[in-house]
């Protein structure tokens, strides 16, 4: 499973032969301004909520690569509705794509579309694929739920939101390692906006003292699996 950290919370998963896309905010990221949307391959595309700075290049992308688009029902209607392929799901569902199992998981946000309309209830995946499991939060604040995720998987990496205001911070997220049973741990969500910019080494280093790994990655970078 390869990783590439694409700018704020847009991802590229590489897992089973397939593409995917993780909640596409890339054009209009000036922090993202190497990365060419019209050069990413997508198979799927994974939304967690509405927000605009999570779903500013869908429909581009799916244009293009006929992309599959998976989010709650509220949100895979909408674009089914444009004429895009959606796949829709809802909180504890599961299904398994061509490239492993992916599971809806609770999120504590907000969701709604940048003309207001009503964007569902946000969330996180699971993805259980080529024998390694990743969790990816979304926009969250630190929730007890996070507790039943290592009761059926076991994960490899944990992909957590740290930039604060919006989301949890990184004093949150290191409880959140704890209860993902999961020490090695992505993070993302941070330095788009003034709102959200942190110390880099300072976060890296509270997370080394509770002898967790935290990953910042440049964007456009990747890891492997």
């Amino acid at each position: 499973m390869k990783i590439t950290f694409y700018g704020h919370a847009s991802l590229g998963i590489e897992v089973g032969g397939k593409h995917i896309i993780v909640d596409p905010y890339i054009s209009a990221n000036p922090n993202a301004a190497h990365i060419d949307i019209d050069t990413l391959k997508a198979d799927y595309i994974l939304l967690t909520h509405a927000h605009g700075d999570h779903i500013l290049d869908v429909e581009a992308i799916a244009k293009r690569t006929n992309a599959v688009i998976v989010s709650n029902a509220e949100i895979a209607g909408y674009y089914g509705a444009k004429g895009f392929q959606s796949h829709p799901m809802n909180h504890g569902g599961s299904w398994n794509f061509d490239f492993g199992k992916l599971k809806y998981v609770n999120a504590i946000h907000s969701s709604s579309f940048p003309d207001g309309s009503y964007g569902g209830n946000p969330g996180g995946f699971v993805i259980e694929g080529e024998h390694k499991n990743v969790y990816i939060a979304g926009d969250t604040a630190l929730t007890m739920d996070m507790k039943f995720i290592p009761m059926r998987t076991k994960l490899d990496l944990a992909i957590l939101p740290i930039g604060d205001n919006f989301t949890m911070d990184v004093e949150d997220a290191i409880i959140a390692s704890d209860f993902l049973d999961c020490d090695k741990i992505l993070g993302y969500h941070y330095d788009t906006f003034g709102y959200i910019e942190i110390d880099h080494e300072e976060s890296i280093r509270k997370f080394f003292n509770k002898g967790k790994d935290l990953m910042l990655l440049e964007i456009g970078s990747s890891i492997e699996l």
